[in-house]
């Protein structure tokens, strides 16, 4: 069986891996850190990543709808209506390097000194206050019943958590002052119209997010010792590829010791 089958490779190049020079610890990394080490370490120290998923197209849809609303707003100097409704006194931030932190690829950056590990996040949006104060800021898109005026305490939502409180602390480390409070604007879009009628109606809410940083720094330490270490991290609680791995291992071991093949 050929190496690459259509679209999934399961050998990434070595300067894609820890310790190759376009290797870098994303946010997403991190959480996927928080999912399952032992699938972190298998993707970032040995070249295989899980398979992909289908892209939420409807979910960059509305990020990209956003983010031209709040550019508008942005060209203007204005406060956006929904800062208004939730009196924040924030207008989009203008900044030279915005286009390149909201970038996923390239994002904002810091490397740990105590690690040696270059962090990295790709912003949505930050918003300023008048005292030059920074609010970070992610768009989400989904569907549910009722109003979305807080985040419980599901996977989904800690990480969002997680992932402002990563954008928070980068910006920080490049010597900004960050409000310890981002904003999630969150676009849910209703079920309970008579029709589609090609449309959906959303409603848009603005959720607080209290940030936490203090968790950061011994999470760079432990991730940095998962992939120095020479043995598998345990798999993480709820991950379903570890389980599927080693079922599909053993049954198909053993239909090969069945026929006599190697």
């Amino acid at each position: 069986m050929a190496d690459v089958y259509k679209k999934y490779n399961p050998h990434r190049s070595a300067e894609w891996n820890y310790g190759g020079e376009k290797w870098k610890l994303s946010r997403s990394k991190i959480d996927f850190f928080f999912e399952c080490p032992r699938c972190f370490y298998l993707d970032n120290k040995l070249g295989t990543k899980r398979p992909g998923m289908p892209s939420f197209n409807l979910n960059i849809a509305v990020d990209a709808l956003f983010k031209k609303e709040f550019d508008t707003h942005r060209a203007a100097g204005s406060v956006h209506p929904l800062c208004k409704k939730y009196n924040i006194d924030a207008v989009p931030l203008v900044h030279t390097d915005l286009d390149a932190w909201r970038d996923p690829f390239v994002g904002i950056t810091h490397r740990h000194r105590a690690t040696d590990l270059l962090v990295s996040g790709g912003v949505d949006d930050i918003w300023q206050t008048p005292s030059g104060e920074l609010i970070i800021v992610d768009y989400k898109a989904t569907s549910k019943d009722g109003t979305i005026e807080g985040l419980g305490d599901s996977p989904w939502e800690m990480q969002y958590t997680r992932q402002l409180g990563v954008y928070r602390w980068l910006l920080e480390q490049n010597g900004f002052t960050v409000n310890p409070t981002g904003y999630l604007v969150y676009a849910n879009a209703s079920k309970d119209e008579d029709a589609f009628d090609d449309k959906l109606t959303f409603e848009t809410t603005l959720v607080p997010v209290p940030t936490d940083v203090s968790w950061i720094e011994g999470t760079l330490t432990a991730i940095k010792a998962t992939l120095e270490g020479e043995k598998l991290p345990p798999t993480g609680k709820t991950c379903e590829y570890c389980p599927y791995r080693e079922a599909a291992g053993k049954k198909l071991q053993a239909v090969y010791r069945a026929h006599g093949t190697a």
